[in-house]
């Protein structure tokens, strides 16, 4: 079920879900009219989501300090279920829709 949050609740919820998500992977599609649909990032280690109120951007902290940035964003709709949350989905103010699907990372196998 897809649920939206509200753009003066950001900041919190990705303040709360950066500090207790577990180790997840996350690909990021980027669609529009203009650009088509591009893949930013493909299974990339998820560090962290935040909300610059100030400069009302999005940014989308990526393993080896790679950030995914989101300028003014429109809407934004997380689909969760019991299991967790599955994809996060942003409208930015140019009108692209920027998909993060997420899943978990596989543990490593036990030393032998």
């Amino acid at each position: 079920m897809a649920n939206l949050i509200a753009k003066e609740d950001l900041q919190h919820y990705f303040d709360h879900f950066s500090s207790v998500i577990p180790t997840q992977l996350v690909e990021i599609e980027v669609a529009g009219l203009d650009i088509g649909d591009q893949i930013a990032a493909e299974w990339v280690a998820l560090e962290g989501i935040s909300y610059d109120s100030k400069d009302d951007i999005i940014v989308v902290d990526l393993a080896d300090e790679y950030q995914h940035t989101i300028k003014n964003p429109q809407q934004v709709a997380v689909e969760e279920d019991n299991d967790g949350i599955h994809s996060i989905e942003i409208k930015c103010g140019e009108g692209h829709l920027h998909i993060l699907k997420l899943k978990n990372a596989m543990p490593l196998p036990p030393a032998e």
